[in-house]
């Protein structure tokens, strides 16, 4: 089996058929988990590298070739991509082998007159790598972040519109960041310390982390649904950022709970855990796929409190009028907050698609706002951290419907109090809070 090219296959789908990467990843590593551990690594990481750097590999490539990439067969262009990776960022491989096997899979894949091209190219990069010159971050602060951090620069000058150069610096930086896999532990189904004991003893990697004491950080595993305590229903894979949703729900023994775009059912599940075996969480979304894959959740985790419902979230279900104590809305969203778990995110978004975001987050709250209880409580949350998306879509909220703000402070650690929180949002930023971006807003329903 020829890794490199198992490789090319996965960026073509997800550069030319635009499919997601880490579904495409996940497929693939799922298909090839036969595969030693050392090559299924090498797979992710050139993947994920490919993407995460491509603006940066492009401009190195520019500073050799003759013709410009945008101008390259789109084959070409990610083979020279990956093998371009593979000499910056991989010491392990030598130039000449990347050099070689390029050209080999370019001639496989019936681009024979381009072998010649193809190693010219990679030649050069190779003898001249070390003496590109990058854009001065004094000169052309916004190039230098877009080159140096491989972001659209339409992304940047919204962030810096927001905050200052040194923390949009640090959330760059924070994307390329290899992070270990973020897990929560089902609390009602066993006990942290037993779940660590299973994950120890299949030689697994367990480490603490911030904010709440039942998450935990996993690293040096195979194959997710090949550990035990996974495979029991013990744990959820699920960013701290993601945990905090449930945490600022705070639910009360008995509470109905609605959560209206669900999937994959990380927030349900924990809302569902949090309730003891009581109350009632309705997980829903507008797939019947999205529908079976949070039912396949709630059966290996063995919620007897939960189901998983396709509704449109955008159609008013005259049903739910104020049925929900809680009401969570995590509604679609443009994935800036996530782009270090999900790279392809920073080329596949647009500022028309984002505001095309706004506009349907605000039909889905103008649609299900009715289904809290008066005193209930309503959360609102994105994977962003688009101002537009975020803070501008609460204060239109609060101008449009009977709610206010209710303080973050007592659902949250005191290491993550602010001003903001007091208020009743938070905003979480990639290297600055050591989780994904996120945002959580409490409103409570007064009439």
């Amino acid at each position: 089996m020829n890794i490199r090219e198992i490789i090319l296959g996965i960026l073509m789908e997800v550069t030319e058929e635009e499919r997601y990467s880490h579904v495409v990843l996940r497929e693939v590593l799922e298909k090839y988990q036969y595969l030693e551990k050392r090559d299924r690594a090498f797979i992710s990481r050139v993947t994920e590298g490919t993407l995460e750097h491509m603006i940066q590999l492009d401009y190195i490539l520019e500073c050799f070739s003759t013709v410009k990439v945008r101008n390259m067969k789109p084959l070409i262009r990610n083979l020279l991509r990956m093998s371009v990776y593979q000499m910056k960022y991989m010491d392990s491989v030598p130039d000449s082998a990347v050099c070689n096997e390029a050209v080999k899979l370019a001639q496989k894949k019936g681009f024979y007159t381009l072998k010649g091209f193809v190693n010219g190219v990679l030649r050069a990069v190779a003898r001249g790598l070390a003496q590109v010159r990058y854009p001065d971050p004094e000169r052309q602060p916004l190039k230098y972040l877009s080159v140096r951090y491989s972001m659209p620069e339409w992304i940047l000058l919204k962030w810096l519109g927001q905050f200052d150069f040194e923390t949009v610096e640090k959330i760059c930086g924070s994307m390329e960041v290899e992070r270990p896999t973020c897990i929560r532990c089902n609390l009602s189904r066993t006990t942290k310390e037993t779940i660590v004991k299973m994950l120890e003893a299949e030689k697994i990697t367990v480490h603490e982390v911030p904010y709440l004491d039942y998450a935990l950080e996993i690293s040096d595993y195979n194959y997710l649904q090949a550990i035990q305590a996974f495979k029991e229903g013990y744990f959820q894979v699920q960013d701290v950022s993601s945990m905090l949703v449930a945490e600022a729900a705070a639910p009360k023994w008995g509470d109905y709970c609605i959560d209206v775009c669900a999937a994959p059912g990380g927030k349900s599940l924990h809302l569902s855990d949090k309730l003891g075996g009581s109350g009632y969480v309705e997980a829903r979304d507008l797939t019947e796929y999205k529908v079976e894959l949070m039912q396949d959740n709630i059966d290996r985790s063995k919620r007897i409190n939960m189901a998983a419902v396709q509704k449109d979230a955008t159609i008013f279900d005259s049903q739910s009028v104020e049925k929900a104590d809680i009401l969570l809305a995590d509604v679609p969203c443009s994935g800036l907050g996530v782009i270090g778990r999900k790279p392809d995110i920073r080329f596949r978004m647009t500022e028309a698609k984002q505001q095309e975001l706004v506009r349907i987050q605000r039909k889905i709250l103008d649609t299900v706002w009715s289904y809290t209880k008066v005193g209930g409580t309503l959360i609102y949350s994105t994977c962003t951290i688009a101002a537009e998306e975020n803070w501008q879509n609460v204060k239109w909220f609060l101008e449009n419907y009977p709610f206010e703000l209710e303080s973050l402070d007592p659902y949250l650690c005191e290491e993550l109090h602010s001003a903001t929180t007091k208020e009743g949002y938070l905003q979480l930023l990639p290297g600055v809070h050591g989780t994904d971006g996120f945002f959580i807003a409490r409103l409570k329903r007064v009439r």
